[in-house]
């Protein structure tokens, strides 16, 4: 399918990124909900703009996973990384408000990040040669050391981003970050996997084997460390790290081209947080940052947050109202009976929710307060609310999406 080619433009709405943009790198810290808004953001480009849309997750909830598609074929029936298409039936049934045209012409299509599997097609990719190749994926020591790269998922995440842009089949890809500790992590994945290939450390394991002239001081110290460690570790080691030096070559360029498609204006990012202190400071800090690296800030989604309604006055009158009001049984018990339960049930929950209202009209102001420090960046801010239900389904992840699009 023919890529788009329009000059970025500072979006308006979410609407406008998603049709504007190639790329969009969904990041944040843990727990804030990315996997979960990254597929809503998915589905409606998918269904309102008749796009076709491939959203890269990292390890999604069992539930989302099995509601769009994914749980069976991480079961079995696909192979590891692959795509998978999201029923188009369920997807069009799940947004009745997306118009005939653009939910016949949209698809979404999710995939998993697999480390594995990633670390296989970076071997393929870059060794030279057939045979280099297959000693580098049959030695011993190759699944244990490549899986125990420090941001491993990081760097892969950043290839499979490349790979899937390169490959033109999709309009919209949308990757959902690794949960990292630090969120820059991901941005510093290919300039960390250059700096690997001129470290010391390389050049430790590897010298003292590419050379037949071994020091009086070191071969005493390799004679020791197998005695210790066990016969041969060492040069294992070293063989395994000569043979991948030899790719050097591609694995450097990649890097290079992938340090390009962060900063191109195709590509957007969309930090995600909730309102409580800690993740709404990480991701203040994270847009700064990637303003400053020159890179586009499309939007920062806030989630699960409480409605600004609460803060007004007139829900702190209808708050006292009902506190002054639990204490007639004829009240208590109409809304007992509305509600299908006891009148002391109903009693308790009238009176927790009327006395605990100061205290959630608290958090939604310390929210106000955050969401404006946020905003002050100068990006796009919109809010998803915390819906009723778990995001689990379709339906659910639609109705979020919907949420995501239509806020102003």
């Amino acid at each position: 399918m023919a890529r788009r080619t329009r000059a970025a433009r500072a979006p308006v709405g979410l609407d406008a990124m998603l049709a504007s943009k190639e790329m969009i790198v969904v990041c944040g810290s843990g727990g804030t909900g990315k996997t979960t808004l990254s597929a809503a953001l998915g589905a409606m480009a998918a269904t309102r703009l008749g796009a076709r849309v491939l959203v890269l997750t990292v390890d999604p909830a069992r539930r989302l996973a099995t509601a769009l598609g994914l749980g069976s074929a991480a079961i079995g029936g696909a192979t590891p990384g692959s795509e998978v298409r999201v029923d188009p039936v369920l997807l069009a049934a799940a947004d009745p408000s997306s118009t005939a045209a653009t939910s016949s012409r949209g698809e979404l299509w999710m995939a998993m990040l697999d480390t594995k599997a990633g670390w296989d097609d970076l071997i393929r990719r870059h060794a030279p040669d057939a045979a280099l190749r297959e000693q580098v994926l049959a030695n011993p020591l190759y699944q244990n050391i490549t899986g125990r790269f420090v941001h491993s998922h990081d760097y892969l995440a950043m290839e499979r981003l490349h790979e899937l842009h390169a490959s033109g089949r999709f309009d919209l890809v949308i990757i959902d970050t690794p949960p990292s500790r630090n969120a820059l992590d991901l941005l510093d994945a290919p300039g960390r996997m250059k700096e690997f290939f001129g470290s010391r450390l390389l050049r430790w394991l590897t010298v003292p084997y590419r050379s037949r002239l071994f020091t009086v001081a070191s071969k005493p110290f390799y004679q020791v460390a197998d005695r210790v460690l066990g016969s041969r570790f060492l040069q294992d080691i070293a063989e395994f790290f000569i043979l991948f030096q030899t790719m050097e070559k591609g694995f450097v360029a990649r890097a290079d081209e992938v340090e390009r498609l962060l900063v191109d204006p195709r590509t957007a990012f969309v930090v995600v947080s909730t309102l409580e202190a800690a993740p709404a400071y990480e991701a203040g800090f994270l847009a700064r940052e990637l303003q400053r690296r020159g890179m586009h800030l499309g939007a920062v989604l806030l989630n699960r947050t409480l409605s600004p309604d609460l803060r007004t006055p007139a829900a702190a009158r209808a708050a006292r109202d009902l506190r002054s009001r639990v204490d007639d049984p004829a009240f208590v018990a109409e809304m007992a009976a509305a509600a299908g339960v006891e009148s002391g049930d109903a009693r308790t929950v009238l009176t927790e929710v009327s006395e605990r209202f100061h205290d959630v009209a608290v958090v939604a102001s310390r929210e106000a307060e955050r969401r404006a420090e946020l905003e002050s960046i100068g990006a796009l801010t919109v809010s998803a609310p915390a819906l009723a239900r778990d995001v689990a389904d379709l339906a659910s992840l639609v109705e979020l999406g919907r949420h995501l699009l239509d806020a102003r």
